[in-house]
């Protein structure tokens, strides 16, 4: 199958960053999720109102649907890492949906990119746990007991570094199959209806990806909180 034809590739293979273009689609288009993120948080906190309307209720609905959603997971203390968590989800669902466009490409489509986000968790989530517990965080890997040290200690490292490979293969894996399948149906039936269900089923897994990634991230964060087992 040949190589898709990206709009900002394009754009770029004319200014002669054709390499550049061709090798690292998962960058500029990491880079254009960011820059539609800040953009619409300048735009909205322009024109913030007290009585909310437009943009702003919508967006006032979803981020006080995700904190309520997440501090009834987490209690009171889990608003420390909403910032985070409302940004890692907003962040995959919008480069999870923008693949969807002809002419797009999700970054999370990228194994790179979904590795980098489950690191940036796999760091934040040992953060969040010193900063709770101290220097006795280290019990958390250490077992009940002082004998059980030696085998306890390397299980759960192992089980933690698992962690990036399940939040970046899971993530990675649904959004590039959901884009070879696009591929493969815009290529057969051009812009016609035949790939407008897969269309809908793509806006479906995305936003489902986009919760799976958030909400394991909840449960790693408020693990990190509680006391040592």
């Amino acid at each position: 199958m040949e190589h898709p034809i990206f709009f900002i590739d394009a754009i770029l293979s004319a200014m002669g960053f054709e390499h550049f273009a061709h090798h690292y689609s998962h960058v500029t288009y990491t880079w254009l999720t960011m820059l539609i993120m800040i953009l619409s948080a300048l735009f909205l906190a322009r024109k913030v109102k007290i009585v909310p309307e437009g943009g702003q209720n919508f967006f006032e609905v979803l981020v006080s649907g995700l904190e309520n959603f997440m501090v009834e997971i987490t209690g009171p203390e889990g608003r420390f890492f909403f910032p985070f968590i409302a940004t890692i989800f907003l962040f995959v669902l919008i480069s999870n949906l923008i693949g969807l466009v002809p002419g797009m490409f999700s970054p999370t489509a990228n194994l790179n990119t979904t590795l980098a986000l489950a690191l940036c968790t796999f760091v934040y989530t040992h953060i969040i746990g010193i900063k709770f517990h101290g220097v006795k965080y280290i019990k958390h890997f250490c077992g009940p007991v002082w004998w059980l040290i030696p085998f306890m200690f390397p299980i759960e490292i192992i089980g933690h570094l698992a962690r990036i490979m399940s939040l970046s293969v899971r993530l990675f894996g649904n959004i590039f199959g959901k884009e070879m399948v696009l591929a493969i149906l815009f290529s057969l039936a051009g812009l016609y209806f035949a790939p407008l269900p897969i269309l809908f089923l793509g806006i479906l897994v995305s936003l489902i990806q986009a919760l799976v990634f958030m909400l394991l991230s909840t449960i790693y964060f408020v693990g990190a909180m509680e006391h040592a087992h």
